[in-house]
């Protein structure tokens, strides 16, 4: 079987803050045309007013991936600059007010507040999206059946959201608490081939509830615009090595269930119920508690996870030159972990005699420094 090549795309969305106040701004004329000038389609508005949305080029490898994502993090903060604001990278705002908030005055976004109603409006949420090339639909297919698995340990890895409205939510993503109440999100179901999926997305197309697959919200999709699978259930990150860091591992378990098929091997598919608990596992406690091993029968500590994931996708991370961001996902289960670090932010606020509106605002300045680093 001919090996795919495995590139690599992240979309990432961000919010932006005013400089003196750290509140959600919403984005001038000017700062989206400037964007423009200089990034063309890779820069565009989000849903709400208050946010942007950029997506890399194809790329190769994720060195190529970090030199694109640096130029498209640094042309945001410098235009965003010249109008007194600043992105941020994480999935909720610590203090923003979604009721506060105005969608995009596109056609697109126009039709999506008509379809959705009350629930649209409070997307005041960002997510990251990793797209990996596989130009067989039947191979897409296959594949998102048994990456289904490994959902949770990516959204566990990533989450950037425990605060809402100011106040600790006691999850580690409450992004997506946010992101199910709208149709057609979640696990995706299990499907045995890749007719038997267009077959299922055909139903709802003919009835003209969606126009086409690109109004599928699934954890995990084929892409409708790319030969892609593309990873949802991320949130975004901060710090851009973290992001590549989670793109690798996408990449990687991509490639290994492709190398585990070409050997008549599979991983083996698990009911989305017994994922769906995982996942719940991975939103409350992120890095800080155990994913189940179905296999094992236990709950591991998340650790112990990492350490066989990196073990697993060794041959992988070598073939695709992205072993130093693989092993980075250890950082991610310690202090790095975008949940943890905010947390531990607004703890030390408090313990310097902040109230609640001064320590969401320091988190808010550590976000603002976050998504410089590395840049």
């Amino acid at each position: 079987m001919r090996e795919p090549e495995f590139t690599i795309g992240i979309e990432e969305e961000y919010l932006l803050v005013d400089l003196d106040s750290f509140a959600l701004a919403e984005a001038p004329d000017g700062l989206m045309e400037a964007c423009a000038a200089e990034l063309e389609d890779q820069v565009s508005p989000e849903f709400l007013q208050c946010q942007i949305e950029i997506g890399t080029k194809v790329c190769a490898d994720i060195d190529a991936a970090r030199e694109d994502l640096k130029r498209l993090r640094s042309t945001v903060a410098r235009c965003a600059r010249d109008h007194n604001l600043a992105p941020i990278a994480a999935s909720c705002h610590p203090f923003g007010d979604w009721k506060n908030q105005h969608h995009t005055n596109k056609s697109r976004y126009n039709d999506l507040q008509d379809a959705l109603g009350g629930v649209v409006r409070r997307m005041l949420i960002c997510g990251m999206h990793v797209h990996v090339g596989l130009d067989d639909d039947a191979l897409r297919a296959d594949l998102m059946g048994q990456m289904a698995y490994f959902l949770p340990h990516l959204l566990a890895l990533s989450t950037s959201s425990p605060f809402w409205q100011g106040q600790d939510t006691g999850l580690a993503s409450y992004r997506i608490s946010v992101f199910d109440n709208l149709p057609r999100t979640g696990l995706p179901p299990t499907f045995d081939n890749w007719e038997d999926y267009q077959r299922s997305v055909q139903v709802l197309i003919d009835l003209g509830v969606i126009e086409d697959s690109s109004k599928i919200w699934w954890d995990l999709r084929p892409s409708h615009s790319f030969p892609t699978l593309e990873t949802r259930i991320m949130d975004v990150q901060p710090r851009l090595e973290n992001t590549l860091t989670l793109a690798a591992i996408n990449q990687c378990l991509m490639r290994m269930l492709w190398r585990l098929r070409v050997r008549n091997q599979r991983w083996r598919r698990y009911d989305p119920f017994l994922i769906a608990e995982n996942r719940w596992r991975a939103q409350r406690y992120g890095v800080t508690d155990g994913l189940i091993d179905f296999g094992r029968g236990e709950i591991v500590p998340m650790p112990e996870l990492i350490e066989e994931l990196i073990v697993l996708l060794e041959e992988d991370a070598g073939i695709l030159r992205c072993w130093q961001e693989l092993e980075n996902s250890r950082d991610l289960v310690g202090s790095g972990n975008a949940t943890l670090r905010q947390r531990a932010v607004a703890r030390a606020a408090r313990e310097a005699g902040q109230d609640t509106d001064g320590q969401m605002r320091a988190v808010v300045s550590h976000l603002v420094e976050a998504f410089h680093d590395g840049l």
